[in-house]
C-alpha cells in the first residue's frame, strides 16, 4: 500500500441504487474492499455522505438547521450499514458520532478514534462535524486533520472533477490536476469553500477525487493509481 493511513469519503449516492437508498450488493463489495485494506495494515477512517437518504431541504421554507440535522442522522444510518458490511467481511469496525447517541454508536473523541485506527479497526465518522451549516466535505477535512492521516481520498459517483456536471453538460471536461485556489475560483463544486479553507489552513498536501464505479477503485488509488483528479495547494 502507498499510504500508512488514509481518510476516505464515500459518496452516499454512490452506495445507493440509482443514487437512492441502498444497493446492498455494492455496499457488501465496498465493505469487502475496506476490510481487505485494514487487514493489509493500512489505517483507515471513513466519512460517508447522506445523499442517498437526504439532500438539502424539502422546500426553501424548511428550516435549514432541521434539514442539516436530518442529513447528519442520514450519515449515521449509512455508517451503521457500512459497519455491518465490514464486519460481515471479517474486519473490525467502529462508528463514532459527532452527535451523541451512545446506545447506537460511540460518542466522537479524537484520542479514542486515533487508538481504534492504530488497532486496525475501520473507523467510521458519523454525524458530520456535529454542527449545521457545514457539509460532510468540511467534516472529512476536519477528521483528516485530527487523525493526521497521510492522504485524503474522495470516492464519488462521478470519476473526478469536471469543468461542469458531466451528467448535464456533454461538453464537460475531466480535469486531472487542480489547485485548491483554482477549484474555488472556477466554482467547480467538488468541495465547499469551508472545506477548501481548512485544506489550506491545515496544509493538507493532496486530495484525490475518483469514481466509485467499482469498489476495487479504492484499492487501486491506495496502491498509487492516478485515476481521477488530484487537488493540491
Amino acid at each position: 500500500m502507498k499510504y500508512n493511513s488514509i481518510l476516505l469519503k464515500l459518496s452516499g449516492e454512490a452506495l445507493g441504487e440509482n443514487g437512492r437508498l441502498f444497493d446492498q450488493d455494492k455496499i457488501m463489495e465496498v465493505g469487502r474492499v475496506l476490510a481487505e485494506i485494514v487487514k493489509g495494515g493500512t489505517q483507515l477512517g471513513i466519512v460517508i455522505g447522506a445523499g442517498n437518504i437526504w439532500r438539502g431541504r424539502q422546500s426553501q421554507e424548511m428550516d435549514a438547521v432541521t434539514a442539516d440535522h436530518m442529513g447528519m442522522l442520514g450519515t449515521v444510518i449509512n455508517c451503521l450499514c457500512m459497519r455491518d458490511a465490514i464486519e460481515r467481511n471479517g474486519a473490525e469496525a467502529v462508528v463514532f458520532s459527532a452527535i451523541d447517541m451512545p446506545r447506537v454508536c460511540e460518542p466522537y473523541n479524537v484520542q479514542s478514534a486515533r487508538e481504534a485506527m492504530k488497532n486496525g479497526k475501520v473507523v467510521l465518522f458519523a454525524g458530520g462535524s456535529g454542527n449545521p451549516f457545514f457539509t460532510t466535505d468540511t467534516a472529512v477535512v476536519l477528521r483528516a486533520a485530527e487523525m493526521k492521516v497521510d492522504a485524503l481520498l474522495l470516492a464519488k459517483n462521478i470519476d473526478g472533477v469536471y469543468t461542469a456536471d458531466p451528467r448535464k453538460d456533454a461538453s464537460a471536461v475531466l480535469l486531472r490536476d487542480v489547485s485548491y485556489g483554482e477549484a474555488m475560483a472556477r466554482n467547480l463544486k467538488v468541495m465547499d469553500t469551508a472545506a477548501f479553507a481548512m485544506l489550506n489552513e491545515q496544509h493538507i498536501p493532496t486530495v484525490r477525487v475518483f469514481g466509485l464505479d467499482s469498489a476495487e477503485s479504492i484499492t487501486a488509488v491506495i496502491n498509487g493509481d492516478d485515476r481521477g483528479t488530484v487537488l493540491h495547494p
